[in-house]
């Protein structure tokens, strides 16, 4: 990471609120309030007399389900007059991979411009091409460094800089509690759509936060960045605590149990392995022709904490093995608070190598993009057990978890 420098910054706070378990009596006293909610509460004051244009998606939602495009569209006092769509879409209608294009939303007639792939002066022409004098993002992440969103902040926040724009993040929870980070950290000659920047496996913040971070460590030149933080929200909260609807941020996350996992699991994408895309199940069933109830029984043996593995087959209806009936493990985490997803995601590759003839890595070695450097795969190639993998990211993680304790926002 380079030396930190003075960014141009205004946060817009709200004094986190503690609270224990979300079924507690203080927990329903609480209400969280989302960015979105508390820049509505003020009458959109920090967008007066500007033209904002809003990268965002089906996530971008109010407490009552409505989409926050529909309802500031709607609502003279802010000047909103485009909508940029990430991957999948900013209505959701792309499978992974894809995006919708240029068009005009049906709903609202605004112009929607597609950012999806798109960087650096590319992307800055497109902001300057709808007009807009200020950029607003609001989506929901998952809190995993490959989740392709926040890398869609980043390339926003560097595009809109670029093109003399302001950028204001409407902060929302990381669904899976912002209390560490985890995981091997990216090595710069790794960077990727799936990972620009020296950020940890699972990164244990919110956008707002990494939008700061981005900020003062990674963008060549600050963009002029306003965050609007939430209210009531608490770095050990769970999705659930929230009282926030579930919109799946793509179509293969559809329950915040599937981002519990993401973390860890997403990493069989770099195999030959089905990482369960094409069922109900997707990250949670895990498996390929050839394996059997010897998998569950190993991964079981090392005792892991918060979760277990079940014996499972099941039939992909897309992407690997579709329309085979294939054997693996299904992931039940039982105590989320003690669960490490990346240390779960290296002992089931252990796991699955040790005990199936038949595993490999995906030919492009994608795996390396998803941890981040080569150490991961050459250590599980090499026989290392699964303590040996993670002790091989500390020192990195150590150095990330110092820079991301400057820019977080919440107790």
């Amino acid at each position: 990471m380079r030396p930190s420098r003075r960014a141009v910054i205004t946060t817009v706070t709200a004094a986190a609120v503690s609270a224990p378990s979300p079924a507690s009596a203080a927990q329903r006293r609480r209400r969280l309030r989302t960015g979105f909610e508390r820049l509505a509460q003020d009458g959109y004051s920090l967008l007066d007399g500007e033209k904002a244009g809003i990268v965002t998606n089906p996530t971008g939602i109010t407490r009552d389900a409505r989409h926050i495009v529909d309802v500031m569209h709607a609502d003279a006092r802010v000047g909103l007059t485009a909508v940029f769509g990430p991957e999948h879409g900013f209505r959701g209608t792309a499978q992974a991979g894809g995006s919708e294009g240029r068009h005009d939303d049906p709903a609202t007639g605004l112009p929607v411009y597609d950012t999806y792939l798109k960087s650096g002066r590319a992307l800055a022409d497109i902001f300057t091409a709808s007009g807009v004098d200020t950029v607003v993002f609001d989506i929901q992440d998952v809190g995993a460094r490959f989740y392709t969103y926040i890398w869609t902040l980043y390339d926003c926040m560097e595009a809109a800089q670029l093109a003399g724009k302001r950028f204001v993040v409407l902060d929302r929870p990381n669904p899976v509690t912002g209390r560490a980070a985890l995981g091997p950290v990216l090595h710069k000659e790794f960077a990727t759509f799936v990972g620009r920047q020296p950020v940890s496996q699972a990164h244990g913040m919110t956008v707002a936060e990494l939008a700061r971070l981005f900020n003062e460590e990674f963008l060549t030149e600050a963009v002029p960045l306003e965050t609007v933080t939430m209210a009531g929200w608490k770095r050990s909260d769970f999705y659930d605590a929230s009282g926030l609807p579930w919109v799946p941020p793509s179509p293969n996350m559809p329950t915040p149990e599937t981002a519990l996992v993401y973390s860890g699991t997403c990493l069989f994408e770099g195999t030959n392995l089905s990482e369960g895309r094409g069922t109900t199940r997707p990250f949670e069933l895990l498996g390929a022709e050839g394996v059997d109830r010897r998998w569950a029984a190993a991964a079981n043996e090392l005792a892991l904490p918060g979760v277990r593995f079940r014996e499972a087959y099941f039939a992909p209806t897309f992407s690997k093995y579709q329309g085979k009936t294939i054997g693996g493990v299904q992931v039940h985490v039982h105590d989320r608070a003690a669960f490490d997803p990346v240390r779960t995601g290296i002992a089931l590759l252990v796991t699955a190598k040790q005990i199936w003839s038949g595993f490999a890595w995906r030919p492009d070695n994608w795996i390396d993009k998803l941890t981040g450097s080569t150490r991961v795969r050459t250590m599980i190639d090499a026989g290392a057990d699964t303590d040996a993998v993670v002790a091989g990211w500390q020192e990195d993680l150590a150095a990330f978890r110092r820079t991301r304790r400057k820019y977080l926002l919440y107790r």
